[in-house]
């Protein structure tokens, strides 16, 4: 009921996702206040899920509630909503179903923390490995080693993208500044459960090295690091049993405190791996069904906003648990301001 009431509807599913699997495996035996309750769950499930950018499962139990009480109008209209979104592939303010006006009635594991690379890899068409200079003549003697992991949403590894000496050396950097990681709620950042981890900020003046990923980073995503548009490197430490649960990187609201730079919202996402794990740790892309697993020195890159600036649903990813070992990454997040004529708004408004 909280998590669903304060908008935390990746958590709000884990929950109701539970009691709507207890309702379903007491079918036959409910008293007629359980049945009230299952469509009470179904109805708040649906729009969570709508709301985390699955607008596909929402529809799927918004038809199972119609199954119930094929006489809910709102049902009825959100059920075409969902139909048309999916087709058109669009979310826009005027096509948003309607909540459930009724309070809820009701911890598993998360559905993400199941994913594993060897299931995504059976849907990854189109892909394959290259070296990359990207029109740069920083990377014309040296280029990249690009693996394509995914088309949509766009997810890139660069592998041998930084050396054990400059994984360590952001590492020593980072260590005496480590802090218990914030996240951006409302209009402010505070600390939360869902993310435990330890960061610490670094600018590009405080070591050499750091300029030199700066640099390197530029050459590879193609677009404009300098200042204000692209925030400090922040290096992060998940120690046994850290995790991130499931987020978007870009802002989903204004009112975000990401929009303080005045630089608009997080075009993209460079992270870098600076070390290795012995067991989990993966970085999971819940609705892209996909896993990309810790890579010692490689750099993961993909884009939160799609060409006409809208966030990209399909980025909504997880920081699994650190089963064994500790894993150190640096994150770069990059901003939309700087980038009008390196990644351009495309034919397709929609796009």
């Amino acid at each position: 009921q909280v998590a669903y009431d304060t908008g935390d509807y990746y958590h709000s599913i884990a929950w109701l996702e539970e009691a709507v699997g207890l309702f379903r495996l007491s079918y036959g035996s409910w008293n007629p206040e359980d049945r009230s309750s299952l469509e009470d769950a179904l109805d708040h499930l649906a729009f969570s899920y709508f709301m985390a950018g699955n607008i596909s499962h929402a529809l799927s139990l918004s038809r199972e509630f119609l199954h119930y009480d094929p006489s809910n109008q709102r049902v009825v209209r959100n059920v075409a909503k969902y139909e048309k979104l999916l087709e058109t592939r669009t979310v826009g303010l005027a096509g948003v179903p309607q909540s459930p006006t009724t309070p809820l009635s009701t911890h598993s594991c998360p559905p993400w923390s199941s994913l594993s690379p060897q299931q995504a890899l059976e849907h990854l068409p189109q892909l394959g490995c290259s070296y990359e200079t990207n029109g740069s003549p920083y990377l014309l003697l040296q280029p990249a080693k690009k693996e394509m992991v995914q088309i949509r949403p766009y997810v890139a590894l660069y592998h041998d993208f930084v050396s054990d000496v400059e994984a360590e050396t952001i590492k020593g950097l980072a260590g005496p500044w480590l802090q218990r990681s914030v996240v951006a709620s409302g209009e402010k950042q505070q600390k939360a459960e869902y993310r435990i981890s330890k960061s610490a900020w670094l600018k590009d003046t405080a070591h050499p090295v750091v300029r030199t990923l700066e640099k390197r980073m530029a050459a590879v995503t193609g677009l404009d690091l300098r200042p204000p548009y692209a925030e400090y490197l922040q290096v992060v430490n998940y120690g046994l049993g850290g995790h991130y649960e499931p987020h978007f990187d870009h802002a989903t609201s204004r009112k975000s405190p990401l929009y303080r730079m005045k630089s608009g919202n997080r075009i993209a996402t460079v992270m870098i791996y600076l070390s290795a794990v012995e067991a989990g740790g993966s970085t999971a892309f819940i609705h892209a069904n996909l896993s990309v697993p810790v890579v010692k020195n490689a750099a993961l890159f993909w884009w939160n906003l799609r060409r006409n600036g809208d966030g990209d649903g399909d980025t909504l990813h997880a920081g699994c648990p650190v089963l064994a070992g500790d894993k150190w990454v640096a994150n770069k997040w990059i901003h939309e301001h700087g980038q009008e004529f390196r990644r351009p708004c495309g034919i397709d408004p929609q796009d």
